[in-house]
């Protein structure tokens, strides 16, 4: 795929070194990558020949890479520390690692604050790494931001056979890959960082000290475990497939002609790669399952961003989560990213914001990211509510495409029965799917499937085969959202017409 992306080195070291060179003198990564923050401060100095400075509580002031001055005894305390850098007013790199949760000590902020000023007086630099980003305003408003980059594939290829090569000087490990089966494993291990890569190639050939075609899955199953540990990403396993879904000819349409639109051929055809779609419409219409079946269809992962999961009560770290979940995205592209029921989200930013412009923020950050991102990640956002979507999100040019999904058609409304009693193993010449369909008109999706789902309970406690009876009795008892909320669902659809593409 001709996606531009940095290398690694570029992305780290010299990226750092830029930052540096253009005077910024304190800088604050927040990674829980810490290891990966000392190479990369490491390579610059000495690329650079730089004097570098490290403290952590543990260990206190040391240097490094050079023999440097005594410190004195008391360094493991932050505010000494701190306040020693700050006397030296030298030019040096300095990186304090984990220093955030200590700047609620007056003296240590002050001495930070000290240290601040002292390194922009003599061409200092000061390097704050923290697992999260709990900096006092008044240190925020001196630091500039600087975010690691996850392995593009060249860098995962070098973990990989570096974590092999070490794991084979303790015991023999044997390789038995095809390079197709060895580029797949590659591919699999996007999206993690470097002490994740690492950790789930140990896992896959510790037992059998062997790496070969089972691998794959299992490495796959080690990365969604890894991710599921995230708040705000979660792998997906999208089973579901177009066909399982009635209805929708005209989505389904839409999405078959882009399916080869991410490849080299398309691109020298002239199109350029599907951004995404937005799905609005009414709740269990399937826009949902949409998301699942476009990941099968395309053979695709699935990440599904759980909004609710991006808030923190810490200023500046629901920014940096939302981040983070799209870089994550793209260095697992090519990807479906699923942001399901998107209103709830960014529901602020649509109206007067009443938490300090943090919905606002936020939805900035995802329309830069919407705009400018150039790896292939095709996003898929479904919405219920359209009062409370920011109306620039449904600018034309945002996504491809904007769908309206609305309750199925009789027609529609056979197939779903269709697939529903194909799938609990019913015999369906046994059913009238026409009578079916009409008695349940104005039903979703997902209430069609409810309606199965108790007629075969009935069935069940019966003792007796389903039969149209008991589905019709099921119908019968459960009125739809369409009656419940009959006057929303019709504005609903009155709002969509001449705004939306019907999916159906």
């Amino acid at each position: 795929m001709r996606y531009h992306r940095l290398t690694m080195a570029e992305n780290h070291v010299e990226r750092f070194a830029r930052l540096l060179s253009a005077g910024h003198c304190a800088i604050a990564i927040t990674t829980t990558e810490e290891s990966e923050v000392v190479d990369m401060v490491r390579a610059h100095c000495r690329q650079r020949g730089d004097f570098l400075w490290e403290w952590d509580l543990i260990g206190g002031l040391r240097c490094p890479l050079n023999s440097g001055p005594e410190p004195g005894s008391e360094t493991t305390n932050p505010a000494g520390a701190i306040f020693f850098l700050a006397r030296r007013e030298l030019p040096s790199v300095m990186l304090l690692l984990d220093v955030g949760p200590h700047l609620s000590d007056p003296h240590t902020l002050r001495a930070l604050r000290a240290l601040l000023e002292s390194a922009r007086r003599c061409n200092g630099h000061v390097v704050l790494c923290d697992a999260t980003d709990g900096l006092p305003p008044v240190v925020r408003a001196h630091v500039t931001p600087f975010e690691m980059s996850l392995p593009d594939r060249d860098q995962i290829e070098v973990i990989v056979r570096r974590t092999l090569k070490e794991l084979h000087r303790r015991s023999p490990i044997e390789i038995e890959l095809s390079s197709r089966q060895y580029e797949l494993i590659i591919k699999n291990l996007g999206g993690l960082s470097t002490r994740q890569i690492e950790q789930v190639v140990r896992e896959v050939v510790s037992e059998d000290r062997r790496l070969d075609s089972e691998d794959i899955n299992h490495v796959l199953a080690g990365k969604r475990r890894l991710m599921s540990r995230s708040t705000v990403l979660e792998y997906v396993e999208s089973p579901a497939s177009l066909d399982d879904i009635g209805g929708l000819d005209r989505l389904k349409t839409w999405l078959a002609q882009r399916e080869r639109s991410f490849e080299d051929a398309a691109i020298d055809f002239g199109l350029l790669p599907p951004r995404g779609v937005l799905m609005l419409g009414v709740q269990g219409a399937g826009k949902s399952l949409c998301a699942k079946a476009i990941a099968t269809a395309w053979k695709r992962p699935l990440l599904r961003m759980d909004p609710g999961a991006l808030y923190d009560r810490f200023v500046g770290e629901s920014e940096r989560r939302l981040r983070d979940a799209l870089r994550q995205a793209e260095a697992t592209a090519p990807v479906v990213l699923w942001i399901d029921e998107i209103e709830k989200a960014f529901a602020s930013a649509a109206a007067q914001s009443t938490d300090g412009g943090l919905s606002q923020r936020m939805f900035g950050t995802l329309l830069t990211w919407m705009q400018d991102h150039r790896m292939p990640v095709f996003l898929v956002a479904t919405a219920n509510n359209i009062d409370a979507l920011p109306p620039e999100l449904l600018r034309k040019g945002r996504f491809d495409e904007v769908f309206f999904v609305d309750l199925p058609t009789d027609a529609a409304r056979r197939q779903i029965f269709a697939i529903h009693l194909r799938r609990r193993k019913q015999d369906l010449p046994r059913f009238d799917l026409a009578e079916l369909s009409e008695a349940a008109e104005g039903f979703s999706g997902a209430e069609i499937e409810q309606a199965v789902l108790s007629g075969l309970h009935m069935a069940f406690a019966g003792g007796r085969k389903l039969s149209q009876r008991d589905l019709l009795e099921a119908i019968g008892t459960s009125p739809p959202l369409s009656v419940t909320m009959a006057e929303r669902v019709e504005v609903l659809r009155q709002w969509a017409q001449g705004r939306c593409v019907p999916a159906e």
